[in-house]
């Protein structure tokens, strides 16, 4: 076994037992951790929108920032970059919180639901794969974002510095802050035991490039399946977890934080599929690339908060009721959006742009 399948089998394992403990000690059920969910929990916390149930700083996502940040800066892999397609990188995370939104979650934490028996995941898996898979049909007629280019270092600096700016307000509390006092935002588990799962769970995704978008796409265009390998741990370290504290309950039906209609958790997760394969990786990749200085990244996660917002401003976002008329239309509309995108950037301007680019 190579050094990097190493990583990537002990992270996932790691990962997927820390997701059920934390699901354990207070977090929602099949959300020990989801980048989507807690990104717009955190939107929420900030008061960009005022959908109660869904309003506290996560801080696993703090930690995550500041653990990958560390981890590059001891392996000083650390390079401030950036500069390429800014705008359309934004739009295409803006677009991709949408669809997950409309499906509930983020591929870890689809993976995660799987892990706790909802069958929902399944559907959603399969509308992932089949936007990777549209997207690659892009990637290789040409597409790409282009590749950033050298910053000043401070440029790196000021993500990791926006998640410790959180931490400080999430320890103060002060009153301009918003914290759910019922649904999933209310579901915590103790803040300290979060941020150490957090830091955790960010060096083991730095050192592990653990991505399952990119692993989806790694397998077709390079018949590379490696990344894959940390998401097959996940799912098989949160199962038996599920399995020994009574948390596996397999079904579509009455599943926590989720909803049956598998029209839109495919289109959802296809949405979010094929806008996050052009982006070069999924939402875990996006904060961790953007700990290590890629500010193109950074500005992908912005696009990704504001979509959180907007979803829950305009109710565009899916409930356990099921997803609102105006949700199905945003993702048409972002489906369109993502094709517009993916065609008027062939051919490259800039070749070996990031998304191509083996285990990015």
């Amino acid at each position: 076994m190579n050094k990097q399948l190493f990583l990537l089998i002990t992270a996932g394992g790691v990962m997927g037992v820390l997701a059920v403990t934390l699901a354990v000690l207070g977090n929602p059920a099949n959300m020990g951790y989801c980048i989507a969910c807690f990104l717009r929990d955190i939107t929420g916390g900030i008061g960009l929108h005022r959908a109660a149930p869904v309003q506290y700083i996560r801080p696993e996502i703090i930690g995550l920032v500041l653990g990958a940040f560390v981890a590059s800066l001891a392996t000083r892999e650390f390079r401030a970059t950036g500069g390429s397609s800014a705008f359309t990188r934004f739009t295409l995370g803006f677009v991709a919180m949408i669809g997950m939104l409309v499906f509930l979650g983020c591929p870890l934490r689809a993976i995660l639901r799987l892990s706790g028996g909802d069958l929902n995941a399944v559907v959603g898996l399969l509308g992932l794969v089949a936007g990777v898979v549209i997207g690659i049909s892009f990637l290789k007629n040409g597409f790409s974002l282009g590749r950033g280019i050298p910053q000043q270092r401070g440029n790196g600096y000021l993500l990791p510095a926006l998640m410790a700016a959180l931490l400080i307000l999430l320890l103060a509390k002060p009153a301009f802050l918003f914290f759910s006092t019922a649904g999933p935002g209310s579901m915590q588990a103790p803040l300290l035991i979060s941020l150490g799962a957090g830091l955790v769970v960010g060096i083991l995704a730095q050192r592990s490039r653990i991505c399952l978008v990119g692993g989806i796409r790694d397998l077709i265009f390079f018949r590379d399946g490696q990344l894959l390998y940390g998401f097959a741990a996940i799912f098989v370290a949160a199962l038996l977890g599920n399995l020994a504290v009574s948390a596996f309950n397999i079904g579509f039906a009455d599943q926590p934080v989720a909803h049956t209609d598998g029209i839109w958790n495919f289109l959802g997760m296809t949405l979010a599929g094929w806008a996050l394969v052009l982006l070069g990786g999924c939402p875990l990749r996006q904060l961790v690339a953007g700990a290590e200085g890629n500010t193109d990244s950074a500005v992908t996660i912005m696009g990704l908060m504001a979509g959180a917002a907007t979803a829950h401003n305009f109710g565009l976002a899916a409930s356990p009721a099921g997803v609102p008329v105006a949700g199905q239309i945003a993702v048409l509309v972002s489906l369109l959006a993502v094709f517009i995108i993916a065609m008027i950037n062939r051919p490259a301007a800039v070749t070996g742009g990031v998304g191509v680019g083996k285990g990015s």
